[in-house]
C-alpha cells in the first residue's frame, strides 16, 4: 500500500479513535508524504483539542494503523501474469528491438515468455524467422479471436523459438495480414477496449509475461492493447504496465506525449489504472551532437516516467534482425545483449 494511502486511512481512524496510549517517537527517523488540501490543518486542530503534538499524534494514528494492519506472515495471493506492452506511437524506435530483446533475456533467465507481434507491419515476426506464418491461408488469426470468429483454440496460433537458450519457453504470436484492418474490425465489436484480453486469457495460465510489440500509431488498436496491461484487481503496481522506447530527440518527446495523453484519456474514461513502467533512451549516440545530448538528458531528468536504460547505437541488433536471428543466439556476449538482461531484471517477474 503507497505510504500516503496508508497515512490518510490511520488519520482518518485516529479521529474516530478514544483513549489512545502514548506513542514512544525517541530515536525515530524523520519521513514525509502528501496529504489532501486542508488534512494538515484539519489534523494538528484535533490534535490540539486533545491536548497532543502534532508529532504525537501522527505517531498515534501509524501506531494504531500498523497494529490492525500487521505484515502479513503469508506470500501474497497469487498475482496475474505480468503484462507489458512496448508502445510509441512513433515507428523507428526501437519498439521490436526492445520487446524481442526483452523476452529473450526472461526466457533465459528461466521464465515462460510469449511475445506478441501486435504491430501490423509485422517486423518481429519477420526478424525471428517467421514471416512465412504472417500469409499462410486458411490459418485463424488473432484479429478472428478479438472480434469473436475463431473456431480453434489460440494455442494454434503460437510458433516457438527452438534454440537450445531458450529451453522451450519462448513462443510468438506471430502478426497476420488482416491485422491492418484491426481498428475497423474492433470498432464493431462489443466492448473492445477489452477484446485483446479476451483473446489472450486462455493462454495467460502458461506463462509467467506476455510482452506485446506494440503498434506505431494511436486509436482503437492501441487502447486494446493498453487496457490487457491495466493495473488488475489485488496486482502490485508497476508490475505490469507500459514501456516506451524513445530517441533523444525533439520528434520523440512529442511522440511520446501523444501516447501519455491516449493513455490518460483511457485511464479516465475507463475508471482503470495503467502504470508507465519506464522510458528506453534506444540508439543512442553522443557523437552526434549537443542537442542530442541534451535531449537525451531532458529524458534522464523525467522522474516519471524514468529512463530505465539508455541503449548504444549498436550494430549487433541490426545484423541479427537482419539475419533472422535472435540476438542473444547471434550476439550473447555484446553490449546489446547485456543491455536486454539488465532491461528484462527491472520487470517484477
Amino acid at each position: 500500500m503507497d505510504i500516503q494511502d496508508a497515512t490518510e486511512h490511520a488519520i482518518n481512524a485516529w479521529y474516530s479513535a478514544e483513549n489512545l496510549p502514548e506513542a514512544k517517537t525517541d530515536g525515530a527517523k524523520t519521513w514525509g508524504t502528501f496529504l489532501p488540501v486542508g488534512e494538515p490543518d484539519r489534523f494538528k486542530a484535533a490534535c490540539s483539542d486533545r491536548g497532543v503534538t502534532y508529532i504525537q499524534g501522527l505517531a498515534q494514528a501509524l501506531t494504531l494503523w500498523l497494529d490492525n494492519h500487521p505484515s502479513p506472515t503469508a506470500p501474497l495471493v497469487s498475482q496475474p501474469v505480468v503484462r507489458v506492452i512496448v508502445a510509441n506511437q512513433k515507428g523507428g524506435v526501437g519498439k521490436t528491438f526492445i520487446s524481442s530483446g526483452m523476452a529473450q533475456a526472461l526466457a533465459e533467465a528461466g521464465h515462460r515468455v510469449l511475445l506478441v507481434d501486435y504491430d501490423p507491419q509485422g517486423h518481429l515476426t519477420a526478424e525471428l524467422g517467421f514471416e512465412d506464418v504472417m500469409y499462410e491461408d486458411d490459418v485463424e488469426t488473432l484479429l478472428m479471436h478479438m472480434d469473436g470468429t475463431a473456431k480453434g483454440h489460440i494455442g494454434d496460433l503460437l510458433v516457438a523459438l527452438d534454440h537450445e537458450r531458450f529451453g522451450e519457453r519462448l513462443h510468438l504470436l506471430p502478426a497476420s495480414d488482416d491485422a491492418f484492418l484491426r481498428d475497423v474490425a474492433l470498432s464493431k465489436v462489443s466492448f473492445s477496449e477489452a477484446a485483446l484480453e479476451r483473446a489472450l486469457e486462455p493462454l495467460e495460465a502458461d506463462y509467467d509475461v506476455i510482452i506485446i510489440d506494440g503498434p506505431p500509431s494511436l486509436g482503437l488498436n492501441m487502447d486494446t492493447a493498453l487496457y490487457y496491461v491495466r493495473r488488475r484487481d489485488g496486482e502490485l503496481a508497476d508490475r505490469s504496465g507500459v514501456i516506451t522506447p524513445v530517441w533523444a530527440n525533439k520528434a520523440s518527446h512529442r511522440a511520446f506525449r501523444l501516447l501519455q495523453s491516449q493513455k490518460d484519456d483511457l485511464c479516465r474514461k475507463g475508471r482503470i489504472q495503467v502504470d508507465y513502467l519506464g522510458l528506453v533512451v534506444n540508439a543512442y549516440d553522443s557523437r552526434r551532437g549537443k542537442l542530442v545530448k541534451a535531449n537525451k538528458d531532458q529524458w534522464e531528468l523525467s522522474t516519471s516516467p524514468a529512463v530505465l536504460a539508455a541503449i548504444g547505437d549498436l550494430k549487433e541488433g541490426r545484423e541479427a534482425a537482419d539475419g533472422e536471428i535472435p540476438l542473444l543466439e547471434y550476439a550473447p556476449d555484446s553490449e546489446h545483449a547485456q543491455a536486454m538482461r539488465d532491461l528484462a531484471k527491472e520487470l517484477a517477474v
